[in-house]
């Protein structure tokens, strides 16, 4: 019997439905579909009875159901005896949108770890849906997501759906970076229309699954630039921008250093009054431990240096 096909049975008892669970779960309908089918054949009953109400439990479903459930719990607490620190290994894990500022904190976080422990620290730059995905799934126990303000009602409906945590961080308006040999950082004032000539450096990560796609996108890149280069890594994103003055790119606030180090400018665009938020999430059934509690500081005054606030 498949473990992992036992945990989408639950799901859909509980939703009554696939496509609901199929949301929850981030798994397409047709596996979903598919993995029920199979755990059926290998245990010769049939668990659900399909119908316009939903997915409704048969009598043997509701026996199978009550102790995968009680199986579930178990291997949760058991995981949980070795991810809590309740070993001597300790384990951080975070996942973060691509920002400088949560960066820097966790680079300083790194230096306050302590010698002679048996630790290990995971931390992963991807976009929002996907950490709350890592999260949900238990892979990270911590994530920090950003979205546009406008899209704020939909995303604490989405956390309080999933059960998960969520405490803002900052809110900000996006800036402009340029090199420092770029006309454009020549300029106190930068417009729309003063970018039209050169080349946006951006990381595609406007996904919001409630909205078409192409709607996201023509609003998260606006028609201010005809050319891209899309680069999904924040180091070789600084590299392009500092050897090619014809670039810019579109980020949150930066640390001084790192536009120092970069030979970068920071400049800012009046005509964008877009406001994006930095939230950080965890399960509710997740305590904090003393090392999350590190890294949040860190973030905070990351946070402090470069946002002022």
């Amino acid at each position: 019997m498949n473990f992992l096909h036992m945990k989408y049975a639950v799901e859909i008892a509980e939703t009554g439905s696939i496509s609901k669970a199929s949301e929850r779960l981030y798994v397409g309908q047709p596996n979903l579909s598919r993995a029920i089918k199979e755990l059926e054949a290998s245990l010769g009953i049939s668990i659900f009875d399909r119908s316009a109400r939903g997915m409704v439990l048969t009598p043997d479903g509701e026996i199978f159901i009550h102790y995968a459930k009680s199986i579930l719990k178990q291997v949760e607490t058991v995981e949980g005896l070795f991810k809590n620190g309740e070993t001597d290994k300790r384990r951080f894990s975070v996942s973060v949108p691509r920002a400088s500022y949560i960066a820097d904190a966790f680079a300083k976080f790194s230096t306050l770890l302590e010698s002679g422990t048996d630790t290990e620290v995971y931390y992963k730059e991807t976009n929002s849906m996907r950490t709350i995905k890592n999260v949900l799934q238990d892979d990270f126990k911590l994530g920090i997501i950003r979205y546009a303000e406008n899209y704020d009602r939909y995303y604490k409906s989405m956390l309080d759906e999933k059960e998960l945590n969520y405490e803002m961080i900052t809110q900000f308006r996006y800036c402009l970076i340029m090199s420092e040999q770029s006309p454009l950082s020549k300029k106190k004032d930068i417009t729309y229309d003063d970018l039209k000539d050169y080349i946006e450096v951006a990381h595609a990560d406007p996904y919001v699954p409630s909205l078409p796609f192409a709607q996201v996108k023509k609003e998260e890149l606006p028609d201010n630039s005809e050319r891209r280069i899309f680069v999904f890594d924040r180091a070789s994103q600084f590299e392009l921008l500092s050897q090619n003055p014809e670039c810019f790119m579109w980020v949150s606030p930066i640390p001084e250093e790192l536009l120092l180090r970069y030979g970068l400018t920071e400049r800012s665009c009046d005509e964008n009054g877009r406001v994006y938020k930095d939230v950080l999430i965890y399960r509710k059934d997740y305590k904090l431990t003393a090392t999350d509690d590190i890294f949040i500081s860190e973030l905070c005054k990351a946070k402090r240096r470069v946002f002022g606030n």
